[in-house]
C-alpha cells in the first residue's frame, strides 16, 4: 500500500517460444531446455515479488509440425508451472511468430501494459514462412515494442534469423552449445532481463509503454564452463 491507494501493477506478458523440432531430441537439448526453465522458475518469482509495479505473466508456444499454444493462459509466475515440451517433427517458426503476434493485437493485450518479453529458442532452420510470420509479429505496436531475445542452440542454428527476430543490433543471440551456457542464458533471461523490464522506470505514464528506455544489462556471449556438446 502507498499514500492515495495501492499500487497499481501494469501487465507484463512473458513468453517463451521453443522449438520442438526432431533435432532438439538429439543429445539432451529438449531435457535440458525443459530443466532449465524449471530451475528458472523460482526465480522468475522472487523478481516478481520484489517488484509490486508489475503483474508478471507467463505463457509458452512450441513449434515443429506447425505451432502451438504449449501453455495457453498468460498465468501469473506465482503459480506457473513448466510443462514438458517433446521434441519431434520439422521447424515452423513463422507459424509460431504469427500465433504471438494474434495476442499481441489489442485486444486482447491492454493497452497499459509493460514491454512484452519474448524469448524464441531454437538449434536450427525454418521450414515454414518466416518472413511472413516476422512481418506480423513487427506490425504490430506491441510486437515492435517488445523485448525480444533469442537463444541459438548448437552450430546449425540460424543466426541470421535469430537476429532478424531480435532486430536489434545491440542485443545478440545468445549461442549456447552445451547445457551448462543453455541452463545460464535461460536463467539470464528468466531474471536479470525480465527485472529491467519490470522496473518502474519502463513504465509510461500513458497509453502503450515503450520499450526505448529499457536498458537491457551485457552479458557475455562465451559459456563460462564446459566443451561444446552440441
Amino acid at each position: 500500500m502507498r499514500p492515495g491507494g495501492p499500487i497499481s501493477a501494469r501487465p507484463l506478458h512473458f513468453i517463451w517460444i521453443a522449438d520442438c523440432s526432431g533435432s532438439m531430441s538429439v543429445d539432451g537439448k529438449i531435457q535440458t531446455l525443459n530443466q532449465a526453465i524449471r530451475e528458472a522458475i523460482p526465480h522468475m518469482r522472487e523478481v516478481a515479488k520484489e517488484n509490486p509495479y508489475a503483474q508478471v505473466l507467463v505463457r509458452a508456444v512450441k513449434f515443429s509440425d506447425g505451432a502451438q499454444w504449449h501453455i495457453a493462459k498468460p498465468t501469473p509466475v506465482e503459480e506457473f508451472e513448466w510443462i514438458d515440451l517433446t521434441a519431434g517433427g520439422v521447424t515452423d517458426m513463422g507459424k509460431a511468430l504469427q500465433l504471438v503476434a494474434e495476442q499481441l493485437k489489442i485486444p486482447p493485450m491492454p493497452e497499459r501494459a509493460l514491454p512484452p518479453v519474448l524469448v524464441l529458442v531454437s538449434d536450427g532452420q525454418p521450414t515454414d514462412n518466416f518472413e511472413e510470420g516476422l512481418k506480423a509479429l513487427l506490425d504490430l505496436p506491441w510486437g515492435k515494442k517488445a523485448v525480444r531475445l533469442a537463444i541459438g542452440i548448437g552450430e546449425d542454428v540460424d543466426h541470421e534469423v535469430l537476429k532478424r527476430f531480435i532486430n536489434n543490433p545491440e542485443i545478440p543471440v545468445l549461442q549456447a552449445n552445451n547445457p551448462e551456457a543453455l541452463k545460464k542464458y535461460i536463467k539470464w533471461v528468466s531474471t536479470t532481463v525480465l527485472k529491467s523490464v519490470s522496473a518502474p522506470a519502463s513504465q509510461s505514464t500513458n497509453g502503450v509503454a515503450s520499450s526505448v528506455n529499457v536498458a537491457i544489462p551485457q552479458l557475455s556471449n562465451e559459456p563460462e564452463t564446459a566443451a561444446d556438446v552440441w
